[in-house]
């Protein structure tokens, strides 16, 4: 590696400062309104009464991540002991445990079709279980473990039973076929750990990515070749990022104390979300079903509402004891689950 003050690099820093501000100059030129000035004549959002409904216990360490299954009625939680626990969120019991073979558990995702769960971490490689299969213990047949990164798991997503996207610590972004186990696609997708993975609604063919590079990158599940779009804006680690409902938006949850609006068709940020008080990093990030109230869990211990339209703070949830890692909505739009590392997961409603 070159020196940091080497003069080479220095110039090609330079180059790609200037560029960028030009690059945010020219969409300052076509913004010609702000969201919340479009939006002044809609009504405000009520105050939302969101509680917990559900507070399940059974994690033993951090908890990491959360991800609701497509019945809008079970979630699976991966912790750092160890374990992945699939609940039952109307009565709060566990209906499996799986134990790991690693403990340091990043990201967890369900299929939507309930059959299946995934997860990875810090042993660089995605694990599939079948819950409709069970090995000689009784406990989820593991049917498939994806190696092959040089960096750690840290997001997975099923896009269906026999497809997956994986993010990693080795800025790849990976597609897998299931039932051969084989990479369909593998490519350097940030200049930074990918940490983030959001689908696009059903049908629309599109993800986006958020990475530890300050961007976020939009790509088609059809050709993972190159980026379709790269969002400039955030000045920290995107540590979360949502796809928007309508399929024509996503937002973001930052290191960098904020929240954002990206729209696809203005190929730029349309809003920025900060809390009354702006001391805590987003850890993740969610949207109402509506896509109206915008939900961002944090260090601070609670999860942050906004209006995104109005872009006014409209509450916050308290009740975990610790950093929110993972937050996740429920398909119908019903509920919603957080985890943190106080090792609860609350169900709220």
């Amino acid at each position: 590696m070159p020196p940091k003050n080497d003069p080479e690099l220095v110039a090609l820093r330079k180059e790609l400062e200037d560029l960028y501000n030009n690059l945010k100059e020219e969409q300052k030129k076509v913004a010609d309104t702000a969201l919340e000035k479009e939006c002044e004549s809609l009504s405000d959002v009520p105050k939302i009464k969101i509680t917990t409904k559900k507070l399940m216990k059974g994690h033993l360490n951090k908890v990491n991540s959360v991800h609701y299954s497509g019945d809008s009625r079970h979630c699976v939680t991966g912790s750092l002991d160890g374990k992945l626990i699939i609940w039952d969120t109307y009565t709060g019991n566990k209906m499996q445990i799986i134990p790991l073979r690693s403990a340091w558990v990043m990201s967890v995702a369900y299929a939507s079709s309930g059959n299946f769960v995934a997860c990875g971490g810090m042993d660089n490689m995605c694990t599939v279980y079948d819950l409709n299969n069970r090995d000689s213990s009784g406990v989820a047949k593991m049917v498939r473990e994806l190696a092959g990164y040089d960096g750690f798991l840290s997001s997975c997503r099923f896009l269906d039973d026999k497809h997956l996207i994986t993010g990693s610590g080795d800025m790849k972004l990976c597609k897998w076929d299931l039932e051969t186990g084989r990479k369909l696609s593998d490519v350097i997708a940030h200049n930074g750990d990918v940490v983030s993975i959001s689908l696009g609604p059903e049908g629309s063919n599109m993800f986006v990515t958020g990475s530890v590079d300050k961007t976020c990158r939009l790509w088609d599940v059809r050709d993972q070749k190159q980026p379709k779009q790269t969002f400039f804006g955030h000045e920290a680690d995107v540590n979360s990022v949502c796809f928007h409902p309508s399929g024509y938006a996503f937002v973001t949850g930052s290191e960098d104390k904020s929240a954002r609006m990206f729209d696809i068709r203005a190929d730029q940020q349309i809003a920025l979300y900060k809390p009354p008080t702006p001391n805590s990093a987003f850890t993740c990030c969610a949207l109402s079903l509506s896509g109206r109230i915008l939900m961002c869990g944090s260090d601070d211990h609670n999860v942050h509402m906004w209006d995104t339209l109005k872009n006014q703070h409209n509450g916050t949830l308290s009740g975990h004891e610790n950093r929110i890692t993972s937050i996740s909505v429920a398909a119908n739009g019903i509920a919603m689950a957080s985890c943190s590392w106080d090792q609860m997961v609350r169900v709220w409603g």
